[in-house]
């Protein structure tokens, strides 16, 4: 029940995703979303070391189990109105077009990867880490948003040719521009 739950929460929010994508743009989504995501890891966190703390994991009934749903659901539509959709649409919009569909599939295969792995990592890590495997996915949802606070420009209503003025004018990137274009592009 709580995989079909989910799920919809899931669907819904990538909706909200493409609706609202163009008005407020990729870095709003991106920081909202990671909001969101740090604050549901640190109270999931906290909520099970109250209930368990190193413990042994046991069964969670009651008002704790209705706590955890709602707060997987606002992770879930906080991941799923920022980081999937825009982590397809960002890279199609910052990449060259000569070499565009090349690294946006080297995007989707690194996502996928990564994806595999930590699903496949995550009982393991949860039954190891307990609580603390949440505030370790919190750090990494910092590290995510200030990443995308620090390096990637906003792309709102920026036309694909034009992307190089972007990227030359960037505290960071600039200086990986020659004479303020790429490659000679």
């Amino acid at each position: 029940m709580s995989a079909m739950i989910t799920g919809a929460v899931n669907v819904a929010a990538t909706f909200i995703a493409i609706f609202t994508v163009d008005k407020f743009g990729r870095k709003f989504l991106f920081n909202i979303g990671g909001v969101v995501m740090l604050i549901c890891e640190i109270v999931i966190g906290s909520v099970i070391a109250y209930k368990f703390g190193w413990n042994e994991l046991g069964k969670i009934s009651g008002w704790y189990s209705t706590i955890l749903l709602l707060l997987i659901c606002f992770y879930v539509a906080g991941f799923a109105f920022s980081w999937p959709p825009l982590g397809c649409l960002v890279p199609s919009e910052i990449f060259p077009i000569e070499v565009r569909s090349t690294l946006q599939c080297a995007t989707v295969a690194m996502n996928m990867l990564i994806t595999f792995i930590i699903g496949q990592a995550f009982l393991w890590a949860l039954c190891h880490a307990r609580f603390g495997l949440f505030f370790v996915f919190a750090v990494f949802v910092i590290a995510m948003t200030l990443f995308i606070n620090l390096f990637l420009p906003e792309t709102k209503g920026i036309p694909i040719d034009e992307m190089f003025k972007v990227w030359r004018n960037h505290w960071f990137w600039k200086r990986y521009y020659l004479s303020g274009r790429v490659d000679g592009i």
